[in-house]
């Protein structure tokens, strides 16, 4: 494994404690290397012990273990390069890849702006094989356009199916536990459908503000930022139709009928179909926060937006009429994600008084920070009350607690292992992408051009009233206001 910003936050945050995982639960080929690569000259000890420090902040459980530590800093290497130069390319490849006939996987912990230039290098220096396969990170362009652009620097070197994108929630245990909650249970696939259905609400929570990324955020906000990758691939988990098999292309395939059927939100609807919000000063955890204009690095004025709330629609027959509501947004009062299938009321109610306390049945599943299923249901009240009281009790599986004998493995263990083993199923294809940006850049302008600004919200709070609006005028909730 080549890592081309092996001396970056990404790499000594993610990729090596993933990989340290991996090493420690003997999935690591014996014989694989892993080649850290960056312009930084750093001497291979001084490497060595930042991997080994920073192992020690993320890897929790009972920290770093010696026996694998010292297999895995075996494996480690440093190379002071730039990887945009034929020169410095050639000679890691001479040192570390000669062997044309070993898989090679580079890891492109960089910025998309130099994917292009690294791509041609590997080419020219003999690294862009058949068995070579490209990991890249979003964000992948800031629209449709740049998108393209970007993905044609990769696929004219690469062929499609060497190239893995990575969106590291597709690598959370609880959301491949969607395909198997889904079609491994006659329970729900049944009811998963516009009869019985009332609506579907998806939310990704975040309680920090932008963290020192002021600049970068500015130029994306939440919609480019978490909407067109994270938000939607839940949703299309959600609505997809059961693949044939769970071969990669089956599985893409359906998730990419459910993005091409979503309706378009433009000038026409987006004042009654989206929100946008902006947080100002207030309190987060009983902790004083700064407004986002006066984060580090903030300017006055800004008009990107932190919170999106959308009423998306889909298209098809399993769908028709049942709205999915998305959310999204910083400086909220928890931080958690979670989707819930609120289902319609039974047709008949008969238990008259008794139901005052009457609710629908609703599935929440959890997915961070503790993966959790959780389903609702109506149960009578112990007692000799005639009038049969009625209480709404959970059915919860807390994952921690039914796999407690099992360490579960981070996002980008699975991810890593995945395409070590030339599994795509989880990474995104191409025309995914492009149709995710299409229905994005379709908001973005109808903002635009309807002159939908930011509405402000406290910090701390559930974003703007607009976005309980959003719902209330659909006679609904947000699932944490009821």
């Amino acid at each position: 494994m080549l890592i081309i910003g092996g001396e970056g936050d990404l790499a000594f945050r993610k990729l090596y404690p993933a990989l340290y995982h991996l090493d420690n639960d003997g999935n690591l080929p014996e014989s694989m290397k892993i080649v850290g690569v960056a312009r930084s000259k750093v001497e291979q000890d001084v490497f060595l012990q930042r991997v080994l420090d920073n192992l020690g902040l993320y890897v929790g459980g009972d920290g770093v273990d010696t026996t694998t530590w010292e297999r895995f800093a075996d494996r480690l290497h440093y190379s002071s390069a730039d990887a945009t130069s034929n020169q410095g390319m050639e000679e890691l490849r001479n040192a570390f890849f000669a062997a044309d006939d070993r898989d090679l996987i580079v890891y492109l912990a960089t910025p998309p702006s130099i994917f292009a230039p690294i791509c041609q290098t590997l080419h020219s220096v003999g690294l862009a094989r058949s068995n070579t396969r490209i990991v890249v990170e979003k964000p992948l362009g800031d629209n449709r356009e740049s998108f393209l652009e970007i993905n044609h620097n990769l696929t004219s070197i690469f062929a499609e199916q060497q190239v893995y994108r990575i969106d590291h929630y597709l690598g959370k245990e609880a959301v491949q536990n969607l395909l198997a909650l889904r079609f491994a249970n006659t329970l729900f696939e049944p009811l998963w459908n516009y009869k019985f259905i009332d609506h579907v609400q998806i939310t990704v929570a975040e309680t920090v503000g932008v963290e020192g990324r002021w600049e970068f955020y500015d130029e994306a906000g939440a919609l480019r930022d978490m909407v067109q990758n994270h938000l939607l691939q839940l949703l299309c988990l959600t609505a997809m139709e059961p693949p044939a098999n769970l071969a990669a292309d089956e599985v893409r395939d359906e998730k990419l009928k459910v993005l091409r059927s979503l309706k378009p939100i433009d000038s026409t609807n987006v004042k009654t179909h989206s929100v946008r919000g902006q947080y100002t000063a207030g309190a987060v955890d009983g902790n004083p926060v700064t407004g986002y204009c006066e984060e580090d690095g903030g300017k006055p004025g800004s008009d990107t937006e932190t919170f999106v709330a959308i009423k998306a629609e889909i298209e098809n027959w399993r769908w028709a009429g049942v709205p999915f509501y998305l959310r999204t947004g910083k400086r909220l009062p928890q931080r958690f994600s979670e989707i819930v299938i609120q289902f319609k009321q039974v047709p008949h109610f008969i238990f008259g008084e008794g139901g005052a306390n009457n609710s629908p049945n609703c599935l929440v599943i959890r997915l961070q920070p503790d993966d959790s299923i959780n389903l609702k249901l109506m149960n009578k009240v112990p007692g000799l009350d005639s009038s049969m009281p009625l209480q709404s009790v959970a059915l919860d599986l807390s994952f921690s607690e039914a796999f407690a004998d099992q360490r579960g493995a981070n996002a980008y263990e699975r991810l890593l292992f995945d395409v070590m083993n030339a599994n795509p199923t989880l990474f995104m294809r191409a025309d995914e992408v492009e149709a995710a940006w299409t229905w994005v850049d379709q908001i973005r302008e109808g903002w635009r051009l309807a002159g939908k600004r930011v509405a402000s919200y406290t910090a701390g709070s559930w974003g703007p009233s607009e976005a309980i609006a959003l719902m209330a005028k659909d006679d609904r909730n947000w699932y944490d206001m009821l």
